[in-house]
C-alpha cells in the first residue's frame, strides 16, 4: 500500500486531502501541533494521526525516520497571525518558520524515502502566491515562497520526486473564519468568485489526490490554483 504524508492533516484543508488519499487507497499519516487536534482526527481504516511541530528539526527527523515507506508527502501545516502581528518582526519570523522553512525542513528530511519510491511532493501555495496581503506580509511572502521553492525542488529533484504545489483560495476553515463571518467581506468575496460560493476542504482533495497520482507521472513544478475562479477575474 503507498503511503502519504500530510502536516497539517489533522484538519481544514489537510484533512481533505487526507480523505481524498484514503478514498485512493493510499495509507495517510496526518499531523497535528496540539494533542487536541491529534485526538478530534476522526478515526478511519489506514488513517494514524500524530503530533509534529515542523519548526523542530530533530522532531521532524524523528517522525520521518520512524516511516518504513513514503509515497507522497504533503506539506499543509500553516499559521496566519491577526492584528498587524506580522508586521513585527518576531511574528513576521515565526510565520516564514511554519510556513516555508517548514516546508523546506519536511521535503528536506523526506527526501530520501521519496526517491526509492519515485514519490511526489505537493506543497500548499496560495492565491496569496499572487496578490499582496495587506494585512497578512509574512503569510503573503510565505506563500510566494512556497511556490518559487516547488519550481527549485522540482528542477532540482526531477526525474526521482515530482513536485508540486497548489494554491486554494477561499475555503472554509479555520484560518478563513474571520473572513466568513464578515457578511460584507464574504459578500466580497463570493461576488469576485465565478463558481459563486466559499470553497470546501473536499474541494481541494481531488485535486491534490491527482497531483500525487500516477495520472499526473510527467507533471512537476505547477502551481494548481483551486479558487473557483478567483485569479481569472
Amino acid at each position: 500500500m503507498k503511503q502519504a504524508l500530510i502536516t497539517g492533516g489533522a484538519r481544514g484543508i489537510g484533512f481533505g486531502i487526507a480523505e481524498a488519499l484514503l478514498d485512493a487507497g493510499f495509507g495517510v499519516t496526518v499531523t497535528g501541533l496540539s494533542p487536541e487536534e491529534v485526538a478530534a482526527v476522526p478515526a478511519r481504516e489506514n488513517l494514524e494521526a500524530v503530533r509534529l511541530d515542523v519548526t523542530d528539526d530533530a522532531a521532524v527527523a524523528a517522525r520521518v525516520a520512524e516511516l518504513s515507506r513514503l509515497d507522497v508527502l504533503v506539506n499543509c501545516a500553516g499559521i496566519i497571525l491577526r492584528d498587524g502581528r506580522e508586521f513585527s518582526i518576531e511574528g513576521f519570523q515565526r510565520v516564514i518558520d511554519v510556513n516555508l522553512t517548514g516546508t523546506m525542513r519536511m521535503c528536506m528530511a523526506a527526501r530520501p524515502l521519496l526517491e526509492k519510491q519515485g514519490g511526489a511532493i505537493v506543497n500548499t501555495a496560495s492565491v496569496w502566491s499572487y496578490f499582496g496581503g495587506p494585512m497578512t506580509p509574512a503569510y503573503t511572502a510565505s506563500k510566494g515562497g512556497v511556490a518559487q521553492l516547488t519550481k527549485s525542488l522540482a528542477v532540482a529533484w526531477a526525474p526521482q520526486i515530482r513536485v508540486n504545489a497548489i494554491a486554494p483560495g477561499w475555503i472554509e476553515t479555520e484560518l478563513t473564519r474571520a473572513a466568513q463571518a464578515d457578511p460584507e467581506r464574504s459578500a466580497a468575496i463570493v461576488g469576485r468568485t465565478p463558481m459563486g460560493r466559499w470553497g470546501r476542504p473536499d474541494d481541494i482533495g481531488g485535486a491534490a489526490a491527482f497531483l500525487c497520482s500516477d495520472a499526473a507521472r510527467f507533471i512537476t513544478g505547477m502551481i494548481m490554483p483551486i479558487d473557483g475562479g478567483y485569479l481569472a477575474k
